[in-house]
C-alpha cells in the first residue's frame, strides 16, 4: 500500500487531452520527408565531401564542422535534453516520490556513469580478447600505456625504426602489434560514436513525435528543420573523422542513415497515434522524462569527455597549433553551441 502511495499518479484525464489537432495534415505528412532530407543532408554532407574527389573543401571548413559540431551536441545534451527532462519529471500530473526528488538529475548522473561503465568493460574486454590471441593492446585514449603517456591522444607511439632495422623478427611483431593497435582503435572509435548516435536517436524520436501532435506545429516544424541539420552536422563531422580500415568504411554511413530516418518515424508513428496519444499524460511524461534524461547524461559523456577533453586537453596538435587557430576552435565551438542554445527558445 505504501508503496503504491509512493508512486501515485494523478488522473490522466486532467492531465491533457488525447483530442490533438489534425489540422495541417498534409503538411505534417510532408514533414517527414522534408525533415528526412534535411536531416541525411546534415549528417552524410561532412562524410561524402570527406571522401570524395569532386567536392574540395579546405581543412578549415572541416575542422569548422567538427568543433561546431562539438558545441551543438554539448548544447544539444543541456538545453534539448536536461530541460525537457526536468519538465516532464516535474510534471503537475505526477504526485508522490515523483515531486519529492530530482528524478531527471539523478537518471542523468546514472546515465553519465553507466557510459563510463560500459565503455570501460568494453575496452577492457577488447584488450583481453586481443591478448588472447598474443597480439598488443592499444589505448585509444592515451592513457598511460607505453611511451606515450596521458596526453597522447589517440595512443602511444612506438619506436618502429629503431628495432626494425636492428631485428627482422622485430619488425614482424611490431608490424603485428600496429595492425592490432589499429584494429583497437577502430573498435574503440565505433563504440564511441555509437555511444553517441544512441544518446542523439532517443531524442530525435521523440522530438518526431511531438512535431506530429503539436498545436504550433508551424513554429516547430520550422526550427526542426534547422535543429535536425545543426545537430546532424555535429554528428556526421565526427563519422567523417573516423579514420577506420577499409572493412569498416561503411560504419559512417550507415550511422548517418539511421540517424536520418529517426525523426521522420518519430513522426509517422505520432501520426498514426494522433487520436490516442497524449503527450501530457503520466505515463508519457514519465517515459519521455526519463529518455531524455538518459539521453542527456550520454551527450554529456560523449561532448565533454569524447569531444573536448580529448580535443583540446590530449590532442598533441593543440600544444603546437598558433593561438589564432585555437582561438578560432574554440570560438567555433561556442558558436555551435549558442546557435542550438538559441533554437532552445522554440524547441
Amino acid at each position: 500500500m505504501a508503496t503504491t502511495l509512493l508512486f501515485s499518479i494523478a488522473d490522466t484525464d486532467s492531465c491533457g487531452s488525447v483530442n490533438n489537432q489534425v489540422d495541417l495534415l498534409g503538411l505534417r505528412v510532408g514533414a517527414i520527408f522534408i525533415i528526412l532530407v534535411t536531416s541525411l543532408f546534415g549528417t552524410l554532407f561532412p562524410i561524402l565531401a570527406r571522401r570524395s574527389k569532386f567536392i574540395r573543401l579546405p581543412p578549415i571548413a572541416f575542422d569548422f564542422a567538427k568543433f561546431f559540431g562539438s558545441g551543438v551536441i554539448i548544447a544539444t545534451a543541456f538545453i534539448h535534453l536536461l530541460s525537457p527532462a526536468l519538465d516532464a519529471l516535474g510534471s503537475p500530473c505526477l504526485t508522490g516520490a515523483w515531486t519529492e526528488y530530482p528524478w531527471a538529475l539523478a537518471i542523468s548522473m546514472a546515465s553519465v556513469f553507466s557510459i563510463f561503465f560500459v565503455e570501460l568493460v568494453a575496452f577492457r574486454w577488447g584488450r583481453a580478447k586481443l591478448a588472447s590471441i598474443g597480439l598488443e593492446a592499444h589505448d585509444p585514449h592515451g592513457h598511460g600505456i607505453g611511451p606515450g603517456g596521458a596526453h597522447s591522444a589517440h595512443g602511444p607511439e612506438m619506436p618502429m625504426k629503431e628495432h626494425s632495422e636492428k631485428d627482422p623478427e622485430s619488425s614482424i611483431g611490431l608490424h603485428e602489434a600496429s595492425a592490432s593497435s589499429a584494429l583497437d582503435t577502430a573498435i574503440a572509435r565505433i563504440i564511441g560514436i555509437a555511444i553517441l548516435e544512441f544518446g542523439v536517436l532517443f531524442h530525435s524520436l521523440l522530438i518526431g513525435l511531438t512535431l506530429a501532435v503539436d498545436e504550433e506545429f508551424k513554429i516547430l516544424f520550422v526550427v526542426l528543420v534547422f535543429h535536425q541539420m545543426f545537430e546532424g552536422l555535429g554528428l556526421g563531422s565526427r563519422l567523417a573523422h573516423l579514420d577506420l580500415p577499409p572493412k569498416y568504411s561503411w560504419v559512417p554511413v550507415i550511422g548517418a542513415c539511421i540517424y536520418g530516418v529517426t525523426t521522420p518515424l518519430g513522426i509517422a508513428i505520432g501520426l498514426g497515434v494522433r487520436t490516442t496519444y497524449n503527450p501530457d499524460s503520466t505515463t508519457a511524461s514519465i517515459v519521455s522524462g526519463s529518455l531524455d534524461a538518459t539521453s542527456s547524461g550520454i551527450l554529456l559523456y560523449t561532448g565533454l569527455v569524447e569531444l573536448l577533453a580529448h580535443e583540446f586537453l590530449f590532442n598533441p596538435s593543440m600544444a603546437v597549433i598558433s593561438n589564432k587557430r585555437l582561438a578560432f576552435n574554440g570560438i567555433t565551438m561556442l558558436f555551435g553551441a549558442g546557435i542550438m542554445s538559441l533554437l532552445g527558445r522554440w524547441a
